[in-house]
């Protein structure tokens, strides 16, 4: 899948001052498990993951069933505050892997059925995009500018 950027002051707030104040050589392991807990508290499904920071650059690595278990990965560390890129090198291991999503960015002043009537023409359909993000929407209406969201292709 490669390299997704996101914006990096914008999302979960999950680096706490242990993390932010480690040294050098500390921060990136403890902001890596930090991740790491995020994901499986999230319940996203994974056969094995690795996850190691560059900076402020997440490389997610291992492997996954379907091509939407490694999307939401991506996304739910993605949209954490501080996180710049996500590397994917997650690899799909099922025989018949779905197409890729498209992702997108949220604006200022846009809302799930404005997304869904752009990439779908229908408005009605945001329930699709919001299922695609699930479990990191809890709810259609909470979204926020400058986090990224799946838009998984209508069969």
């Amino acid at each position: 899948m490669g390299l997704f950027s996101f914006v990096k002051n914008a999302g979960a707030k999950l680096f706490g001052k242990k993390e932010e104040e480690a040294p050098v050589e500390e921060k990136a392991v403890l902001k890596a498990s930090a991740l790491l807990e995020h994901v499986k508290a999230l319940g996203l499904k994974y056969k094995n993951i690795k996850i190691t920071l560059k900076g402020d650059d997440v490389v997610v690595e291992g492997d996954v069933e379907q091509q939407e278990d490694a999307e939401r990965i991506i996304l739910a560390i993605g949209n954490v505050e501080g996180v710049d890129t996500v590397d994917n090198q997650m690899k799909v291991i099922a025989p018949e892997p779905k197409p890729e999503a498209q992702f997108h960015t949220v604006e200022k002043g846009e809302w799930l059925s404005k997304i869904a009537k752009k990439y779908y023409g229908d408005a009605n359909k945001y329930n699709i995009i919001f299922e695609a993000n699930q479990p990191m929407l809890d709810h259609p209406d909470k979204i926020y500018p400058g986090q990224v969201l799946r838009i998984p292709k209508l069969d």
